[in-house]
């Protein structure tokens, strides 16, 4: 009996210890859990943060975009009133994030309009539609030289990020301003413009923050106003708050969790766990052993899966907003169309195509770094910062190419290269200046007919330090296009591992009948997709369609710009019998204007245009000097001798002697004079 006692107190004392082991685990195991989700719940709002401010950096840096752009088309007629709100108009025709965007003008800028003129465009709804309403609001109702944001628009020399506040007279709602000051051609601020952000929009793009049940989130400025502001919290309740700053304007943004949310599924778990403890020792002993091992794994990987998706988001997110992704790219330009695309295999990729125009001339570049994924996303993003960094102030194709490549090469531990073609195109005499890095040779279509590019065998990028570069040349007429391509296209696999190849894509080109640089591509893009047929995608595929239309001239009222006239005339195509008295017929129409439409003190601009018909040509020159019609001027007699004849009149007979039709008009002030050739 006595025994069996002291076995039943052993065995209650291995009970009770075994209890408070298993107790002891229980909270090592929840205060275990609870860390793990918390930091689960951290990692998973600041991945959400990221996300959200790299959307509203984007938008804020469009809107920054737009400001500058308004800037330039209102410097550009700042004494026009009518047509500074016309540009108010185009930018929101333009940009559709864009809630409103004005131009205030200090005091009496334009007598006639009186000493308050402010324009704006906002978007409005017209007969049930959306529409853009312009409108005049400056006036003593609405003085908006005591608001914050005129004020800083004169003092900081750049775009300024108002306070929230309610635009009563313009956007007609809640919003914060983009403003830039506007100069005159002295350089003095005479304006300000004014782009507006709706935070109804940002409260769109925040709405994702709701990551849990009863959290919270909100967007402050930098004084700590609500810009977008979430619901109040609960006194007595816990909550966990993460903050994010946004770059580009100072903002903070931040999701206010409550404890309670986070938890709730552990407590759950922990009320499961106490209630087997009163069925079974035995069976809670499994079941917290379980529980803990299967709950730390799933938590740890959970987290990591998350974690990676969220990164991985994030970096093509931001991978694809470095790439040109607005066609058409280059809206005031008629001698260029371009257009590109990027397929990547993975998450995110490394081939690139960049472009922009400086001072004339485009410089593009299409590359394929070897690798995928992150890795290679790194190294396209420096390889996408190089080029645009050193075409800054250099542009040598064969020098860009050489920069580029010792800069990869002088930190590449990791041993990856960039296969890449660059080309520097002169927008005014059509040469095509390239150097080949390693990459496949793009296809040029000349005269209706496609041909491969002939290429130097350069190395790729990254691969030796100092290497020699060597530059190719080509000329580039009316209409001509180059077709630049990675790997990706040629390589292309099918089911059956058969590869696209380079003579299916000459096949392909063959076949054009749409020559606009998009078309092109969808085609070819239709094309990869019939004919992979659902395989799974191995490599990137990027394509880039450059054409080179040259079909417009723009010159500064210098007369030394004659001779670019001339190359430019050459370079349209046009008979060779008619080469002659066009070019005579231009040089006499255009060099009036160079000489007698600006005031010496004044600089301006000729704009030529060509276009082709089926029985004429017609060139269409374009300034905005002083009102001048030449066709009213009397007929030069020259039946009279040199010391007999008036002077002047010579160059218009000569015009109208050469081409067929000569006629002019005055439209928006300018003028404008059309000189016709049938053929």
């Amino acid at each position: 009996m006595e025994k069996t006692k002291q076995k039943g107190h052993h065995g209650l004392w291995i009970l009770i210890v075994a209890a408070m082991v298993l107790e002891a685990i229980s909270c090592i195991q929840y205060f275990t859990s609870r860390a793990g989700i918390r930091a689960e719940a951290e990692q998973r709002a600041k991945s959400e943060l990221r996300r959200a401010e790299l959307e509203i950096n984007v938008v804020t840096v469009e809107v920054e975009a737009a400001t500058k752009m308004l800037v330039t088309m209102a410097e550009r007629y700042i004494d026009r009133p009518d047509s500074i709100a016309a540009a108010t108009r185009v930018l929101l025709q333009t940009m559709d994030k864009i809630g409103s965007a004005g131009v205030a003008c200090k005091a009496y800028l334009f007598p006639k309009e009186g000493q308050w003129y402010e324009v704006c465009s906002s978007r409005d709804t017209c007969n049930g539609q959306p529409c853009i309403y312009t409108r005049e609001i400056g006036s003593a109702e609405h003085d908006y030289f005591q608001m914050d944001w005129y004020k800083n628009g004169f003092v900081h020399d750049s775009c300024w990020w108002s306070e929230p506040y309610l635009d009563d007279s313009g956007a007609r709602t809640m919003i914060v301003s983009c403003t830039h000051p506007i100069r005159n051609r002295q350089g003095e601020i005479v304006a300000v413009a004014c782009v507006d952000l709706s935070l109804d929009y940002l409260q769109r793009i925040s709405e994702y923050l709701q990551i849990y049940k009863d959290s919270y989130y909100s967007i402050r400025s930098n004084k700590g106003l609500d810009i977008v502001s979430g619901a109040d919290t609960v006194p007595g309740r816990k909550y966990q708050i993460y903050d994010e700053e946004i770059d580009a304007t100072g903002w903070k943004i931040s999701i206010i969790i409550p404890e309670d949310v986070i938890f709730a599924e552990l407590n759950r778990i922990g009320e499961l766990i106490g209630l087997l403890m009163l069925i079974g020792l035995g069976l809670l002993i499994f079941i917290v052993w379980r529980s803990g091992r299967d709950t730390m794994r799933l938590i740890d990987s959970t987290a990591r899966n998350q974690k990676m998706e969220n990164e991985l988001h994030i970096a093509s997110a931001i991978q694809m907003a470095m790439l040109p992704k607005v066609f058409p790219p280059f809206s005031d330009r008629l001698d260029l169309n371009i257009y590109g695309s990027v397929d990547p295999a993975k998450e995110v990729g490394g081939d690139l195509y960049d472009f922009y125009v400086r001072h004339d001339k485009l410089f593009f570049c299409i590359g394929d770094v070897s690798g995928k994924g992150v890795p290679a996303s790194l190294v396209m993003s420096m390889t996408r910062s190089l080029f645009r960094g050193i075409t800054s102030h250099e542009e040598r194709a064969a020098e860009i190419v050489r920069q580029m490549n010792d800069g990869l090469a002088e930190q590449n531990d990791s041993e990856m290269f960039v296969t890449l073609i660059l080309g520097v195109l002169d927008l005014t005499s059509g040469q095509l200046d390239y150097c080949n890095a390693g990459h496949n040779p793009p296809v040029l279509m000349a005269g209706g007919r496609w041909q491969t590019v002939d290429v130097l065998p350069n190395l790729p990028l990254g691969i030796m330090a100092g290497f020699d570069y060597k530059q190719q040349s080509l000329q580039m007429n009316a209409d001509d296009l180059l077709f630049l391509y990675t790997d990706g296209l040629s390589e292309a696999e099918n089911g059956e591992h058969a590869q696209f190849g380079e003579q299916r894509i000459m096949n392909n080109l063959a076949t054009v009948s749409d020559t606009r640089p998009r078309a092109i591509i969808d085609m070819m893009q239709s094309s990869v997709n019939a004919f992979v047929d659902g395989a799974e995608q191995s490599d990137d595929l990027t394509m880039l369609v450059v054409r080179y239309q040259q079909k417009a001239l723009l010159m500064r009222n210098d007369i030394q710009q004659i001779p670019t006239l001339a190359e430019w005339v050459e370079g349209l195509g046009i008979p060779d019998e008619l080469s002659m008295p066009v070019n005579l017929a231009l040089e006499e129409a255009v060099s009036n204007v160079m000489l007698y439409a600006y005031p010496e003190t004044n600089s301006g601009r000729v704009f030529v245009e060509f276009n082709r018909h089926q029985s004429a040509i017609i060139f269409t020159i374009t300034d905005s000097g002083i009102p001048f019609d030449p066709t009213k001027q009397k007929p030069a007699d020259t039946t009279l001798s040199a010391e007999d004849r008036a002077i002047g009149g010579l160059g218009i007979h000569l015009v109208r002697q050469l081409m067929d039709e000569v006629t002019y008009r005055r439209e928006d002030d300018k003028n404008v004079l059309t000189l016709i050739k049938r053929i």
